[in-house]
């Protein structure tokens, strides 16, 4: 197993190819918009993709903070994994597939090949699968500027520790983003857990396709509804108008405290670069 090539491979192909289903929702957007800045936008964002893909360049100028979602059998050792990951990142920054995108923090100096302490992120998962699988989220820093999370009751809002709480905020957060962070956009959400472990599970909802639904009822009725009603709020494309504001809502919960009730909102751009490679 050459962890190195495929996961090399990986990169290319998140940061130069969009997912299927993300290809395809755009399309549907294009075709139902008639706001002619909405059309032309959504078809400046083909054109875009297209030529990305074809000429194997980033889609984006943001190529995003690297981070790696690791799916292994028990037992399986993850340094090599994630030593393997750090060459690949090294040369997919040489070759142009990424470009020098990591600042640190301290000094504003450039890391120029894209690994340091803390970067690349790795999540680690025990699986029952044969070969380790990885998918990789390449999610930019506009859009994670407009992540966010909130503490219910909100006063502000009207909004109590319920779903209609939830759904206010969620409303909320779309209708003050107002198109930055290059809508239509996809909503990861957390109903709960602690703040840091709320925006851990709301990124990782960005990894779901467009098609998939939640499992539990409660969530699927509630992604549905917020998904179309944000669609209704009339910002669209780069929020210049139209009836594509959103592409998805993916939505989890988890436990939290008696104290503590948190929504939290993983904000991604129309350009949700997520690939997964099996590694055999």
């Amino acid at each position: 197993m050459d962890v190195e090539a495929k996961v090399l491979d990986l990169i290319r192909r998140t940061a130069c190819e969009l997912p299927s289903d993300i290809l395809e929702a755009l399309q549907a957007a294009k075709e139902q918009e008639y706001e002619v800045p909405a059309q032309l936008t959504l078809d400046t964002i083909a054109q875009n993709c297209a030529l990305a893909c074809h000429q194997h360049t980033p889609m984006c100028q943001d190529t995003g903070t690297l981070t790696f979602f690791w799916k292994v059998p028990a037992g399986t050792a993850q340094r090599p994994l994630i030593e393997a990951t750090a060459v690949a990142v090294r040369q997919a920054t040489q070759r142009g597939w990424l470009r020098k995108n990591t600042i640190d923090t301290l000094s504003g100096a450039s890391v120029d090949d894209n690994v340091a302490e803390g970067i690349p992120v790795h999540h680690f998962e025990e699986a029952d699968v044969a070969h380790p699988e990885v998918t990789l989220l390449l999610k930019g820093g506009g859009s994670e500027n407009m992540s966010c999370q909130y503490s219910l009751p909100d006063a502000r809002l009207g909004a109590g520790r319920d779903l209609a709480g939830v759904r206010a905020c969620v409303l909320d957060a779309v209708n003050r983003i107002q198109g930055q962070g290059c809508s239509p956009g996809i909503l990861g959400i957390c109903i709960g857990a602690d703040r840091a472990e709320g925006y851990a599970v709301a990124k990782q909802q960005l990894l779901r396709r467009l098609d998939d639904v939640a499992s539990n009822p409660v969530l699927a009725e509630l992604e549905g509804r917020l998904l179309t009603e944000a669609n209704t709020l009339g910002v669209g494309p780069m929020g210049l108008g139209g009836k594509t504001t959103l592409l998805g809502v993916k939505m989890a919960a988890r436990t939290r405290l008696p104290a503590s009730y948190f929504v939290t909102i993983a904000y991604c751009c129309w350009a949700c670069r997520r690939q997964t490679a099996i590694l055999n």
